[in-house]
Protein backbone atom coordinates (compact mmCIF):
# COMPACT_ATOMS: atom_id res chain seq x y z
CA UNK A 1 0.00 0.00 0.00
CA UNK A 2 2.61 2.26 0.39
CA UNK A 3 3.97 1.84 -2.69
CA UNK A 4 0.75 2.60 -4.24
CA UNK A 5 0.51 5.70 -2.44
CA UNK A 6 4.24 7.03 -3.13
CA UNK A 7 3.34 6.17 -6.84
CA UNK A 8 0.45 7.98 -6.88
CA UNK A 9 1.54 11.19 -5.05
CA UNK A 10 4.32 10.95 -7.62
CA UNK A 11 2.04 11.08 -10.43
CA UNK A 12 0.18 13.54 -9.23
CA UNK A 13 2.86 15.64 -8.49
CA UNK A 14 4.67 14.88 -12.63
CA UNK A 15 1.26 14.84 -13.78
CA UNK A 16 0.70 18.66 -13.18
CA UNK A 17 3.56 20.02 -14.24
CA UNK A 18 2.82 17.92 -17.77
CA UNK A 19 -1.07 19.29 -17.04
CA UNK A 20 -0.20 23.19 -17.08
CA UNK A 21 1.99 21.93 -19.93
CA UNK A 22 -0.34 20.33 -22.23
CA UNK A 23 -3.33 22.50 -21.59
CA UNK A 24 -1.55 26.20 -22.16
CA UNK A 25 -0.02 24.14 -25.69
CA UNK A 26 -3.61 22.83 -26.26
CA UNK A 27 -4.98 26.18 -26.23
CA UNK A 28 -2.35 27.64 -28.66
CA UNK A 29 -2.41 24.58 -31.19
CA UNK A 30 -6.65 25.87 -30.82
CA UNK A 31 -5.65 28.92 -33.11
CA UNK A 32 -3.75 26.90 -35.13
CA UNK A 33 -0.73 27.13 -33.89
CA UNK A 34 2.11 24.77 -33.32
CA UNK A 35 4.29 25.43 -30.60
CA UNK A 36 7.12 23.36 -30.18
CA UNK A 37 8.82 25.52 -27.44
CA UNK A 38 6.68 23.90 -24.71
CA UNK A 39 9.89 22.93 -22.68
CA UNK A 40 11.56 26.18 -23.54
CA UNK A 41 8.72 27.97 -21.71
CA UNK A 42 8.38 25.28 -18.87
CA UNK A 43 11.80 26.20 -18.30
CA UNK A 44 11.45 29.86 -18.29
CA UNK A 45 8.57 29.78 -16.09
CA UNK A 46 10.32 28.18 -13.45
CA UNK A 47 13.31 30.20 -13.53
CA UNK A 48 11.14 33.50 -13.78
CA UNK A 49 9.55 32.10 -10.26
CA UNK A 50 12.24 31.21 -8.64
CA UNK A 51 14.26 34.27 -9.57
CA UNK A 52 11.44 36.63 -8.41
CA UNK A 53 11.20 34.66 -5.42
CA UNK A 54 15.02 35.01 -4.40
CA UNK A 55 15.09 38.65 -5.05
CA UNK A 56 12.07 39.04 -2.88
CA UNK A 57 13.33 37.09 -0.19
CA UNK A 58 16.65 38.23 -0.17
CA UNK A 59 15.76 42.26 -0.30
CA UNK A 60 12.32 42.40 2.32
CA UNK A 61 13.24 42.64 5.71
CA UNK A 62 10.59 40.42 6.66
CA UNK A 63 9.30 37.92 3.95
CA UNK A 64 6.02 36.76 3.37
CA UNK A 65 5.07 33.27 1.95
CA UNK A 66 1.85 34.71 0.54
CA UNK A 67 3.92 37.86 -0.80
CA UNK A 68 6.61 35.80 -2.44
CA UNK A 69 3.74 32.84 -3.86
CA UNK A 70 2.44 35.95 -5.85
CA UNK A 71 5.41 37.67 -7.04
CA UNK A 72 6.53 34.21 -8.11
CA UNK A 73 3.79 33.64 -10.02
CA UNK A 74 3.82 37.28 -11.59
CA UNK A 75 7.33 37.19 -12.19
CA UNK A 76 6.75 33.28 -14.13
CA UNK A 77 3.46 34.60 -15.82
CA UNK A 78 5.87 37.14 -17.49
CA UNK A 79 8.61 35.07 -17.96
CA UNK A 80 6.48 32.54 -19.59
CA UNK A 81 4.26 34.91 -21.82
CA UNK A 82 6.99 37.01 -22.96
CA UNK A 83 7.97 33.54 -24.81
CA UNK A 84 4.78 33.12 -25.97
CA UNK A 85 4.87 36.52 -27.49
CA UNK A 86 8.36 35.92 -29.25
CA UNK A 87 7.03 33.27 -30.86
CA UNK A 88 4.00 34.99 -32.02
CA UNK A 89 5.73 37.78 -33.46
CA UNK A 90 7.86 35.49 -35.11
CA UNK A 91 5.38 33.60 -36.86
CA UNK A 92 2.62 35.59 -36.95
CA UNK A 93 4.16 38.51 -37.80
CA UNK A 94 7.29 38.11 -39.46
CA UNK A 95 6.18 34.83 -40.92
CA UNK A 96 8.72 32.19 -40.05
CA UNK A 97 8.29 28.76 -40.17
CA UNK A 98 6.31 27.23 -36.77
CA UNK A 99 8.22 24.05 -36.09
CA UNK A 100 11.74 26.05 -37.15
CA UNK A 101 10.23 28.84 -34.25
CA UNK A 102 9.24 26.69 -31.84
CA UNK A 103 12.03 23.92 -31.30
CA UNK A 104 14.77 27.21 -31.48
CA UNK A 105 12.57 28.79 -28.74
CA UNK A 106 13.04 25.43 -26.43
CA UNK A 107 16.87 25.64 -26.96
CA UNK A 108 16.38 29.29 -26.06
CA UNK A 109 14.38 29.09 -23.00
CA UNK A 110 16.43 25.92 -21.15
CA UNK A 111 19.62 27.77 -21.97
CA UNK A 112 18.33 31.33 -20.64
CA UNK A 113 16.97 29.09 -17.69
CA UNK A 114 19.86 26.94 -16.56
CA UNK A 115 22.44 30.53 -17.06
CA UNK A 116 20.23 32.40 -14.89
CA UNK A 117 19.88 29.55 -12.55
CA UNK A 118 23.73 29.09 -12.36
CA UNK A 119 24.07 32.58 -11.56
CA UNK A 120 21.73 32.47 -8.88
CA UNK A 121 23.32 29.37 -7.09
CA UNK A 122 26.61 31.32 -7.16
CA UNK A 123 24.85 35.01 -5.80
CA UNK A 124 23.19 32.04 -2.92
CA UNK A 125 26.90 30.91 -1.93
CA UNK A 126 27.63 27.99 -4.33
CA UNK A 127 26.47 25.26 -6.60
CA UNK A 128 22.68 24.10 -5.43
CA UNK A 129 22.71 26.43 -2.53
CA UNK A 130 19.75 28.67 -3.70
CA UNK A 131 16.85 27.87 -1.95
CA UNK A 132 13.76 29.86 -1.62
CA UNK A 133 12.11 28.13 1.23
CA UNK A 134 10.00 30.64 2.34
CA UNK A 135 8.24 31.05 -0.95
CA UNK A 136 7.84 27.46 -1.77
CA UNK A 137 6.47 26.61 1.99
CA UNK A 138 3.18 28.83 0.33
CA UNK A 139 2.74 26.38 -2.78
CA UNK A 140 3.49 23.34 -0.97
CA UNK A 141 0.88 24.39 2.02
CA UNK A 142 -1.71 21.56 2.03
CA UNK A 143 -5.74 22.29 3.94
CA UNK A 144 -6.40 19.99 7.19
CA UNK A 145 -8.09 17.42 4.80
CA UNK A 146 -4.45 15.82 3.84
CA UNK A 147 -5.22 14.23 7.49
CA UNK A 148 -7.73 12.46 6.60
CA UNK A 149 -6.48 9.50 6.72
CA UNK A 150 -5.76 6.95 3.08
CA UNK A 151 -8.28 9.51 1.51
CA UNK A 152 -6.65 12.76 2.42
CA UNK A 153 -3.08 10.96 1.38
CA UNK A 154 -4.41 10.85 -1.98
CA UNK A 155 -6.10 13.58 -2.80
CA UNK A 156 -5.50 16.34 -0.37
CA UNK A 157 -2.16 16.32 0.63
CA UNK A 158 -1.04 18.83 -2.40
CA UNK A 159 -0.05 22.68 -3.43
CA UNK A 160 -3.02 24.57 -4.26
CA UNK A 161 -1.54 24.58 -8.11
CA UNK A 162 -2.76 20.81 -8.54
CA UNK A 163 -6.90 21.67 -8.00
CA UNK A 164 -6.08 25.17 -9.85
CA UNK A 165 -4.73 23.06 -12.93
CA UNK A 166 -7.62 20.76 -12.87
CA UNK A 167 -10.20 23.53 -12.87
CA UNK A 168 -8.33 25.27 -15.44
CA UNK A 169 -8.63 22.50 -17.66
CA UNK A 170 -12.68 22.49 -16.93
CA UNK A 171 -12.51 26.07 -17.56
CA UNK A 172 -10.89 25.36 -20.85
CA UNK A 173 -13.71 23.08 -21.95
CA UNK A 174 -16.54 25.54 -21.00
CA UNK A 175 -14.29 27.96 -23.39
CA UNK A 176 -14.02 25.87 -26.26
CA UNK A 177 -17.86 24.99 -26.07
CA UNK A 178 -19.65 27.31 -24.72
CA UNK A 179 -18.55 30.70 -25.49
CA UNK A 180 -18.56 32.97 -28.01
CA UNK A 181 -14.47 33.88 -28.10
CA UNK A 182 -13.97 29.82 -27.73
CA UNK A 183 -15.95 28.74 -30.90
CA UNK A 184 -14.52 31.84 -32.41
CA UNK A 185 -10.70 30.88 -32.04
CA UNK A 186 -11.52 27.38 -32.47
CA UNK A 187 -12.71 28.78 -36.22
CA UNK A 188 -8.98 30.45 -36.21
CA UNK A 189 -8.05 27.29 -36.25
CA UNK A 190 -9.72 25.48 -38.48
CA UNK A 191 -10.02 27.78 -40.87
CA UNK A 192 -8.63 31.18 -40.68
CA UNK A 193 -9.32 32.34 -44.17
CA UNK A 194 -13.30 32.03 -43.48
CA UNK A 195 -13.05 33.36 -39.99
CA UNK A 196 -11.22 35.99 -41.34
CA UNK A 197 -14.16 36.81 -43.99
CA UNK A 198 -16.84 36.79 -40.95
CA UNK A 199 -15.21 39.75 -39.64
CA UNK A 200 -12.93 37.58 -36.89
CA UNK A 201 -9.46 39.33 -36.02
CA UNK A 202 -7.22 36.26 -36.62
CA UNK A 203 -4.07 37.80 -36.01
CA UNK A 204 -5.18 38.91 -32.58
CA UNK A 205 -6.98 35.46 -31.81
CA UNK A 206 -3.71 33.97 -32.46
CA UNK A 207 -1.43 36.20 -30.41
CA UNK A 208 -3.79 35.99 -27.66
CA UNK A 209 -4.03 32.05 -27.56
CA UNK A 210 -0.42 31.60 -28.01
CA UNK A 211 0.54 34.39 -24.66
CA UNK A 212 -2.15 33.42 -22.54
CA UNK A 213 -1.95 29.54 -23.59
CA UNK A 214 2.42 29.96 -22.98
CA UNK A 215 1.59 32.04 -19.50
CA UNK A 216 -0.35 28.46 -18.18
CA UNK A 217 2.33 26.31 -19.59
CA UNK A 218 5.08 28.35 -17.32
CA UNK A 219 3.25 27.37 -14.35
CA UNK A 220 4.17 24.00 -14.67
CA UNK A 221 7.96 24.90 -14.63
CA UNK A 222 6.93 27.15 -11.39
CA UNK A 223 5.14 23.88 -10.03
CA UNK A 224 8.29 21.63 -10.69
CA UNK A 225 10.63 24.61 -9.29
CA UNK A 226 8.51 24.88 -6.36
CA UNK A 227 6.62 22.36 -5.07
CA UNK A 228 8.74 19.17 -6.69
CA UNK A 229 12.90 20.79 -5.66
CA UNK A 230 11.27 22.67 -2.54
CA UNK A 231 12.37 26.29 -4.22
CA UNK A 232 15.83 25.12 -5.08
CA UNK A 233 17.30 24.87 -9.39
CA UNK A 234 17.81 21.86 -11.00
CA UNK A 235 19.43 21.47 -14.05
CA UNK A 236 19.23 17.64 -14.94
CA UNK A 237 16.86 18.13 -18.06
CA UNK A 238 14.09 17.25 -16.26
CA UNK A 239 11.49 19.91 -16.79
CA UNK A 240 12.60 19.21 -20.73
CA UNK A 241 11.16 15.76 -20.91
CA UNK A 242 8.43 16.75 -19.28
CA UNK A 243 7.59 19.73 -21.54
CA UNK A 244 8.08 17.21 -24.29
CA UNK A 245 5.39 14.60 -22.70
CA UNK A 246 2.75 17.71 -22.46
CA UNK A 247 3.50 18.01 -26.06
CA UNK A 248 2.51 14.26 -26.32
CA UNK A 249 -0.19 14.84 -24.78
CA UNK A 250 -2.20 16.89 -26.78
CA UNK A 251 -2.08 14.62 -29.39
CA UNK A 252 -3.11 11.68 -27.08
CA UNK A 253 -6.18 13.72 -25.47
CA UNK A 254 -7.34 14.13 -28.79
CA UNK A 255 -6.74 17.65 -28.59
CA UNK A 256 -10.57 17.88 -25.73
CA UNK A 257 -8.99 19.54 -22.82
CA UNK A 258 -11.36 16.99 -20.45
CA UNK A 259 -8.90 14.31 -21.62
CA UNK A 260 -5.61 16.40 -20.56
CA UNK A 261 -6.90 15.71 -17.11
CA UNK A 262 -6.56 12.05 -16.75
CA UNK A 263 -4.12 11.33 -19.44
CA UNK A 264 -1.72 13.67 -17.82
CA UNK A 265 -1.86 11.56 -14.60
CA UNK A 266 -1.65 8.57 -16.52
CA UNK A 267 1.77 9.45 -18.05
CA UNK A 268 2.93 10.65 -14.18
CA UNK A 269 1.95 6.91 -13.36
CA UNK A 270 3.85 5.72 -16.40
CA UNK A 271 6.74 8.11 -15.74
CA UNK A 272 7.58 6.84 -12.52
CA UNK A 273 6.28 3.13 -12.98
CA UNK A 274 9.61 1.50 -13.51
CA UNK A 275 11.12 2.99 -9.78
CA UNK A 276 8.19 0.92 -7.77
CA UNK A 277 9.01 -2.34 -10.02
CA UNK A 278 11.59 -4.53 -8.19
CA UNK A 279 14.29 -6.41 -9.71
CA UNK A 280 14.32 -4.53 -12.70
CA UNK A 281 17.88 -3.97 -14.60
CA UNK A 282 19.16 -0.23 -15.79
CA UNK A 283 18.40 -1.57 -18.92
CA UNK A 284 14.67 -2.23 -18.31
CA UNK A 285 14.15 1.07 -16.71
CA UNK A 286 14.91 2.69 -19.66
CA UNK A 287 12.37 0.63 -21.86
CA UNK A 288 9.58 1.52 -18.57
CA UNK A 289 10.72 5.46 -19.32
CA UNK A 290 9.79 5.17 -22.56
CA UNK A 291 5.85 3.68 -21.67
CA UNK A 292 4.53 7.20 -22.06
CA UNK A 293 5.87 7.85 -25.70
CA UNK A 294 5.10 4.27 -26.85
CA UNK A 295 1.59 4.85 -25.59
CA UNK A 296 0.61 8.00 -27.22
CA UNK A 297 2.40 6.67 -30.65
CA UNK A 298 -0.40 3.78 -30.62
CA UNK A 299 -3.06 6.36 -29.38
CA UNK A 300 -1.69 8.41 -33.19
CA UNK A 301 -2.19 5.23 -35.18
CA UNK A 302 -5.82 4.27 -33.49
CA UNK A 303 -6.86 7.28 -34.10
CA UNK A 304 -5.49 7.80 -37.99
CA UNK A 305 -7.29 4.54 -38.54
CA UNK A 306 -10.21 5.46 -37.03
CA UNK A 307 -9.88 9.41 -38.95
CA UNK A 308 -12.68 10.66 -37.01
CA UNK A 309 -13.28 14.58 -36.92
CA UNK A 310 -13.19 14.79 -33.60
CA UNK A 311 -10.19 13.12 -32.98
CA UNK A 312 -8.30 15.24 -34.66
CA UNK A 313 -6.24 18.37 -34.84
CA UNK A 314 -7.51 21.75 -35.80
CA UNK A 315 -7.42 21.56 -39.47
CA UNK A 316 -5.00 24.66 -40.10
CA UNK A 317 -2.49 23.94 -37.28
CA UNK A 318 0.73 24.55 -38.00
CA UNK A 319 -0.10 26.28 -41.24
CA UNK A 320 0.77 30.42 -41.32
CA UNK A 321 -2.19 32.31 -42.24
CA UNK A 322 -1.52 35.35 -45.32
CA UNK A 323 -4.56 37.38 -45.80
CA UNK A 324 -3.50 38.62 -48.77
CA UNK A 325 -3.80 34.70 -50.23
CA UNK A 326 -7.19 34.19 -48.68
Amino acid sequence: MSNFISLWQAAITFGTVILFGALGELITQKSGNLNLGTPGIVYLGGIGSLAGAFIYENTAANPNSVVGVIVALVCAIIASALGGLVYAFLTITLRANQNVTGLTLTIFGSGVANFFGGSLNKLAGGVGQISVGITSSGFRAVTPLSNLGLPGKLFFSYGFLTYAAILLAILASVFFNRTRKGLNLRAVGESPATADATGISVSRYKYVATCVGAAITGLGGVFYTMNYVKGTWANDGTMESLGWLALALVIFSSWKSLNVIWGSYLFGILYWLYFYIGGLSRYSQELFKMLPYVVTIVVLVVSSMRQKKENTGPAALGLSYFREER
